[in-house]
């Protein structure tokens, strides 16, 4: 974890020196990227740089719904991207309803789109709710009549994606209108076209990032412009990433061979808190280590994480190394002085006794007293020289440095090289290509399960029916 405001040097002395010498597989957060430009082009050498910018037609393209796990592990996988899609700056501490509601149909229409539509994407998704040929109530009866997972003979649909169509069913039809006018709301960002081009397919995986034959960097970077607009995106990326990599311990894989191979990952998320809060991050930082995965950390001020996590979080807490350059605000310098701790200091004192008209005093006496002083007060730490920084390490001492400048270092300066050339079309340094569970996966509306479905509303509409008579009569 570094603590660097603005324009303090953290890019030349804390990323960019990071990333020209860590030779692993890396996700770089990189917003304005200037990390590309410097440093993809001594990583290309060793490892598959991607890079991805939504934003940009010659990025490499990520399909998050192709990260569902299909069988065992599809409805966990669907509600972790419900999960971010509903809350996309990661603002919510708790859902109210309309978010409670629209995260149902989001976990229904994504496990139906991936089981019976051809354009398996969220902006398909977005294309399947707001289909301008039919209803939605239509959509809901399509839901419910399709043949997810049976077979001809028997047919059979997705009992997730069934209950949550009949959820929204049986609201009134005002109530039907918020909630689907809430879930689109969450997937307007694609319908932009160029998102959903840079959506419609993966040119790498979760899974190349610590198994591909060669380790991948790969730079997540929107220009400032479109930062707010492409939030949600970059924070489902990384909760896919995160949640993905923590599931399951090197050690614990069947294939031993396998598992030695696996690339150590580094996440280099520079502005951190700028993501909003990812429930993941701070309950996994813990432990990341025990996965193959570093995080490197940066934020502007103590202030800006308790933005996002609130003021009781463990961010700072799981943090073994703590890197800061002189503090803007005094909230964050308070709170390194206290980590620095105290030392203790020798005072002299002297007193004079004797006849006041003597040429001399001729008594002096001496004492010297310990007393405790901060190592560096909020202050100094406040006024610290531009080229110092503190760095505390657990169990050891704070150590006071002098900042590293990789254009100053020859080592790093000859690893400064222009980045790969893009162009449009397919991406040109991707990973070998993986089979997805959902290739060809298209399903079709079973008449016999729309005729259940309609017996069933029948049935209900009566019995609501049959009440309302007993109550007229009872009346």
């Amino acid at each position: 974890m570094a603590f660097a405001p603005t324009r303090s040097g953290k890019g030349v002395g804390l990323v960019i020196p990071t990333l020209l010498g860590w030779t692993g597989s890396a996700v770089i957060h990189d917003i304005k990227g200037e990390n590309w430009q410097l440093t993809a082009g001594w990583r290309s050498r060793f490892s598959h740089c991607l890079l991805f910018n939504p934003t940009d037609p010659r990025s490499a393209r990520y399909n998050p719904l192709l990260e569902v796990r299909r069988g065992l592990f599809e409805v966990r996988d669907v509600q972790n991207i419900a999960d971010i899609l509903v809350d996309p700056e990661g603002a919510l501490e708790r859902r109210g309803h309309w978010e409670k509601t629209s995260h149902s149909l989001l976990v229904g229409a994504i496990l139906h789109v991936l089981y019976a539509e051809a354009d398996k994407t969220l902006s398909g998704v977005a294309m399947f709710l707001s289909d301008p040929s039919r209803s939605f109530v239509a959509t809901l009866h399509a839901m419910m009549a399709t043949n997810h997972l049976g077979s001809e003979e028997k047919p059979r649909v997705h009992p997730v994606v069934a209950s949550a169509a009949r959820e929204v069913l049986n609201k009134s039809v005002n109530e039907q209108s918020g909630v689907l006018s809430t879930a689109m709301s969450f997937l307007g960002l694609y319908r932009d076209p160029i998102v959903s081009a840079m959506t419609s397919a993966s040119d790498w995986r979760i899974a190349d990032l610590v198994e591909a034959r060669y380790p991948v960097s790969l730079y997540l970077a929107v220009p400032p412009s479109d930062i707010s607009r492409t939030k949600p995106l970059i924070r489902l990326v990384l909760n896919q990433i995160g949640r993905r990599l923590t599931e399951q311990l090197p050690g614990d894989r069947k294939a031993d061979e396998k598992a030695k191979a696996r690339h150590r990952l580094l996440l280099m998320l520079d502005e951190f808190p700028a993501l909003g809060r990812l429930d993941f991050f701070e309950t996994s930082l813990a432990f990341l280590a025990g996965y193959g995965v570093r995080a490197f950390l940066i934020a502007q001020s103590l202030n800006q994480i308790e933005k996002a996590y609130g003021e009781h979080n463990s961010i700072l807490d799981n943090c073994h190394v703590r890197v800061a350059f002189a503090a803007n605000d005094e909230r964050t310098a308070k709170r390194i002085s206290d980590a620095l701790g105290t030392a203790t200091e020798q005072r002299a004192m002297r007193n004079y006794a004797g006849h006041r008209l003597a040429v001399w005093l001729s008594h002096v006496m001496v004492s010297r007293q310990e007393t405790a002083r901060a190592l560096l007060t909020p202050g100094e730490i406040l006024q610290l020289d531009p080229d110092d920084e503190l760095v505390l390490v657990s169990g050891m001492p704070p150590i006071r440095a002098k900042k590293l400048r990789y254009y100053q270092d020859s080592a790093f300066t000859r690893r400064v090289q222009a980045p790969p050339a893009l162009g449009e079309g397919k991406y040109p340094d991707s990973p070998e290509s993986r089979s997805s569970d959902w290739q060809d996966e298209v399903r079709s509306i079973d008449q016999r399960l729309a005729r259940d479905d309609h017996a069933s509303a029948s049935s209900c509409e009566i019995s609501d029916d049959a009440k309302v008579s007993e109550q007229n009569d009872g009346g």
